[in-house]
């Protein structure tokens, strides 16, 4: 396999061809924020703040799903950039009803840490306060769609990791949201296994297990990243 020679803010780095301008950046210790991205499954680039400049390209990138080309010259920390980010954020906290103070996730969100590295401490948008609902008919985990952000990390770890697809998004734009089975209640899914996986994947307190009450969840990233490696190391035939 190729390798290509690329610079990221400064720094001349090498990774093999196909490599992503995420693992690129990772590789070189450039800290790039993300959301739905989610070390053991694809990338989708949905959340949109891992975006960088790319010098000669006058559109933004995601830099999860784009790979790296030989002689790119990649901003990742500019002040435009900045202010996109931010105002993602904000996005995503005035379109949804994020509560944190009674959030199981509290302190151990994925969005309040991404909220604090690109400094929003208020969102200037008008806050939606849309009418979702709470889905705990599952005997072991609830789905609170109130504290969705819509990353599909859940649909992604169910389907490549589990191989259950339990989950998928229903609807377009405004209205989408995330759907158990054929639009079941959850407990009524004969495909869950009850694994858990989603749970750990969900960066936010969207998924969580039952009994825990606010700041209690925390999510097993480590668990995930093993199961991935142990099946492409075919440890299990072992």
């Amino acid at each position: 396999m190729s390798v290509k020679t690329l610079t990221i803010d400064g720094t001349a780095i090498a990774i093999e061809e196909g490599a992503t301008i995420l693992q690129a950046a990772k590789e070189a210790g450039v800290p790039i924020p993300t959301l739905c991205h989610l070390e053991g499954v694809s990338d989708v680039g949905a959340c949109r703040l891992c975006l960088v400049e790319v010098k000669g390209i006058n559109k933004l990138l995601p830099a999860c799903v784009t790979e790296v080309a030989e002689g790119m010259n990649i901003q990742t920390n500019t002040e435009k950039l900045q202010t996109y980010r931010r105002m993602t954020v904000e996005l995503l906290f005035a379109e949804g009803n994020h509560v944190c103070s009674v959030c199981v996730a509290n302190n151990n969100c994925e969005l309040q840490d991404v909220a604090v590295q690109v400094g929003m401490d208020h969102s200037r948008f008008t806050y939606r306060f849309p009418d979702r609902g709470v889905d705990i008919s599952h005997k072991q985990f609830g789905i609170d769609h109130n504290r969705c952000i819509l990353c599909t990390r859940c649909v992604r770890v169910c389907d490549e990791v589990e191989g259950a697809h339990v989950w998928d998004v229903a609807q377009r734009g405004a209205a989408c949201y995330i759907v158990s089975g054929l639009n079941q209640p959850w407990g009524e899914v004969d495909a869950c296994t009850s694994c858990g996986k989603c749970v750990d994947a969900c960066p936010t307190g969207a998924i969580f297990r039952k009994g825990d009450t606010t700041a209690e969840k925390v999510g097993d990233r480590a668990k995930l990243e093993f199961l991935v490696t142990a099946r492409e190391q075919q440890q299990w035939t072992r």
